[in-house]
């Protein structure tokens, strides 16, 4: 028998990642419960996903009620302890595994027995982060594609110890939210970023060699591989360090050096130049505005 979903609760929302997956539960009709530390990120997160539904209503894609409903169904709190009404909840902070397990640990002291834990993790082992619960049986991989408001897909994963009820429970919801799950296993960077990392820093490197610019770079592969956002566009929207982080996760795991952090790569984050988030990657940004806003 698998659980019912009535209650998600998102940790980690005031990020990109998180503040889009605390759209697509609450959009779905889930009473929505947003956790971060920061009180004043997440009431920029929360401002941020009133403007992406606005632009929505404006572009004739969303009704008015139904923008109305979907903000109703969210809370924000910085208290752990109202994650306890959750009956799911989904993690979607940086990419730490000693940060991950310890949040599984105050989780367990703030969520019933049967609560499912969700990772959001892009690179790092279920089993691994599952190892701070107590409940490992009830933590599963929830990898959502970015920005999650947007994209379809998410990578569901399996840790060694997670039963067959909670994989279920969790397929079940993403499928209830309109999203398409396929099964990975529990390997580093599971489907996408095993693919995915390398590549992007084969483009920063290319930069980095003089091979072309940035605005080259993707144009090339936009154009001639199909690619709806170029390698440096998505970099710069994930954050430059964020993309550390998964090089930092993902190369000491694989030994794969084209997962290795690229010189440049670490001077761009070491100057501030995070991406979107900070008005400037590999492109010049205005305004804060949640993508696709």
């Amino acid at each position: 028998m698998t659980k019912t979903i009535k209650t998600v609760g998102v940790c980690g929302a005031a990020g990109t990642m998180g503040a889009g997956i605390a759209l697509v539960a609450a959009r779905a009709g889930y009473r929505t419960i947003s956790f971060d530390m920061k009180a004043d990120a997440l009431e920029r997160a929360g401002k941020q996903s009133a403007a992406f539904l606005d632009k929505s209503v404006a572009r004739g894609k969303l009704e008015q009620a139904k923008r109305d409903e979907i903000l109703g169904a969210m809370s924000h709190t910085t208290d752990i302890g109202e994650l306890g009404a959750c009956d799911m909840v989904i993690e979607a902070i940086f990419e730490d595994l000693t940060v991950k397990r310890d949040l599984m640990k105050r989780l367990d002291g703030a969520c019933s027995d049967d609560t499912i834990f969700a990772s959001n993790t892009s690179t790092l082992s279920i089993t691994q982060i599952a190892s701070g619960s107590k409940r490992p049986e009830r933590v599963v991989g929830m990898h959502f594609c970015l920005p999650a408001q947007l994209m379809k897909l998410i990578e569901m994963s399996p840790g060694i110890l997670t039963s067959d009820e909670t994989f279920q429970t969790a397929w079940g919801w993403t499928k209830a939210c309109g999203q398409i799950p396929v099964k990975t296993q529990d390997k580093p960077g599971f489907i996408l970023n095993a693919l995915l990392v390398p590549f992007n820093n084969d483009a920063i490197r290319a930069v980095e060699a003089g091979v072309a610019s940035a605005e080259d770079v993707d144009k090339a592969i936009k154009v001639g591989l199909g690619y709806k956002m170029g390698p440096l566009e998505l970099i710069d929207l994930i954050g430059l360090d964020t993309q550390v982080r998964l090089c930092e996760a993902f190369y000491p795991i694989t030994l794969d050096p084209r997962a290795a952090t690229p010189p440049l790569l670490s001077r761009m984050v070491a100057a501030g130049l995070l991406g979107r988030k900070s008005g400037r990657g590999f492109f010049n940004y205005e305004g804060n505005a949640m993508f696709g806003a």
